[in-house]
């Protein structure tokens, strides 16, 4: 894919550009109303943490599935410069030394690196609880019941039968928590892993289109589709990275997955097998979104990026 001719790596970075200049307004050292004060470092680190980094490939999907339905860019832009706060947060908190214990995030330095270990959490606590503030403006979407709904949603793709609770799986599955080490789990315990950790805010990414967007059922049910498909995708690339990738191209440590025990499908289906799913996996979000036609062209594209990155 040539970058400089291609529509969609256009739209991409035009996505992220305008996202980081969106975040740049809104995570200034001034208060607004109902708060006392910024504390500066604090921000420091929040501005450290989200800004001028990442493909902002999130966003971009709340963008693109909002454009289905010719939802005003603004609103899709605060709904996906608010998810884009839940996954930086979840990064800083990854990164942590009880976690993954990570020196490096996009080439640089991780905030408890840069700053320190109780920065870095309260850094991710405020990016955690400055996405329900945003879907919260009339910013985002005029009815009240469109924003209530999108909080919901994303309440539950990124906590405890989400994210969260796919991170504790992930521990548990390290052998965290047992004296007899890594478990092995099989393709259906990794698949409801990273259905969870990496797949629920993807997922969001897509339906919140349309949850903007008043998208009928069966056209909700075709980006959750999508949404599902690309999510899987998005952890099986990033699982060949680890095992394939190049540290400096990627922009942190690869080849830890293997010796922290964690469970991927690369260890379940092996290099081959997994990236053969991951080309079925490309055929069925193109499927899933074939009810939209042409218009849906950029977000197949996103999908096709998403198997093919090398970063």
């Amino acid at each position: 894919m040539n970058g400089k001719t291609s529509p969609f790596l256009n739209r991409l970075e035009a996505t992220a550009k305008e996202v980081d200049e969106l975040l740049d307004r809104l995570l200034t050292t001034t208060p607004v109303a109902g708060e006392t004060a910024r504390p500066v470092r604090l921000m420091e680190a929040i501005r450290y943490s989200s800004l001028g980094g990442g493909k902002r490939f999130r966003p971009f999907l709340v963008v693109e599935s909002a454009g289905l339905f010719e939802v005003p860019r603004p609103q899709a832009l605060m709904a996906g410069a608010a998810l884009e706060c839940i996954h930086c947060y979840s990064l800083v908190h990854d990164d942590l030394p009880a976690m993954d214990n990570d020196d490096l995030r996009r080439g640089q330095p991780t905030a408890h690196k840069k700053f320190d270990e109780a920065t870095a959490i309260l850094a991710g606590d405020g990016l955690l609880t400055f996405a329900f503030d945003l879907l919260s403006r009339t910013q985002t979407h005029p009815d009240p019941a469109v924003r209530v709904e999108l909080v919901g949603a994303l309440a539950r793709a990124a906590g405890l039968g989400g994210m969260v609770g796919g991170q504790m799986l992930d521990l548990a599955a390290e052998g965290r928590f047992s004296a007899d080490g890594p478990q092995h789990l099989g393709e259906e315990g990794v698949l409801t892993l990273q259905a969870m950790k990496t797949g629920a805010l993807l997922r969001f990414a897509c339906q919140a289109g349309g949850m903007l967007g008043s998208a009928t059922p069966q056209q909700r049910k075709a980006l959750e589709r999508f949404g599902a498909a690309v999510g899987q995708a998005f952890q099986i690339a990033d699982d060949l990275l680890d095992v394939e990738g190049d540290t400096a191209l990627v922009g942190k440590q690869t080849g830890k997955d293997a010796g922290a025990g964690k469970a991927t499908m690369v260890d379940v289906l092996g290099i081959d097998g997994a990236k053969a799913r991951l080309r079925e996996l490309v055929g069925e979000a193109e499927q899933a979104l074939a009810p939209f036609g042409n218009g849906a062209a950029i977000l197949i594209e996103g999908a096709h990026f998403v198997a093919d990155r090398r970063m």
